[in-house]
């Protein structure tokens, strides 16, 4: 485990992350988290006394990584952007990705879909789920799964299946 403070951040103009507020993970840290790895992980630890887990790092670049502070843990942490904050961090190995039966049935009758979906990151994996699994209507979830098999079968990331969905 890790334990440092750190200063609340926000994007101001950057692509999709633009207005995202973030604390950052230096090199060095994220090194004694995760050694020598450059791509995505999870996380789970304390802000400032608020238990967090499944959280994604993200690189930065050279061996840097950020950690999004969504509106949740702001909430929690009664903190915003320019606040320091007292973070402790491990690498979470228990999060996993709970695929709803719909959509796994769903991916039994086109293995095709199956096979490119299972064999994304468990946190691109988490994306398709979370949305599905937001549809407030049954009609709604069903849709939401149809065009996620739909554009699992073309082998598009989710960014690619609603940017497409949003064309039509």
């Amino acid at each position: 485990m890790i334990a440092f403070e750190t200063i609340i951040l926000q994007f101001a103009e950057n692509g999709d992350k633009t207005g995202w507020t973030y604390i950052q993970v230096p090199a060095h840290l994220a090194a004694e988290l995760k050694p020598g790895h450059k791509r995505s992980f999870r996380v789970k630890g304390m802000l400032d006394g608020l238990a967090i887990a499944g959280v994604a790092l993200l690189p930065q670049g050279e061996g840097n990584f950020i950690m999004p502070v969504n509106a949740q843990m702001r909430k929690g942490i009664r903190k915003g952007e320019g606040a320091m904050l007292q973070v402790q961090l491990q690498e979470d190995k228990d999060f996993k990705i709970e695929v709803p039966d719909d959509l796994a049935e769903c991916l039994e009758y086109e293995p095709e879909a199956g096979e490119y979906f299972y064999g994304l990151t468990p946190s691109h994996r988490g994306y398709f789920v979370k949305w599905i699994d937001s549809a407030k209507t049954q009609p709604i979830r069903d849709k939401r799964i149809a065009l996620t098999v739909n554009a699992l079968m073309n082998r598009w990331d989710y960014g690619q299946m609603i940017r497409a969905s949003r064309k039509e």
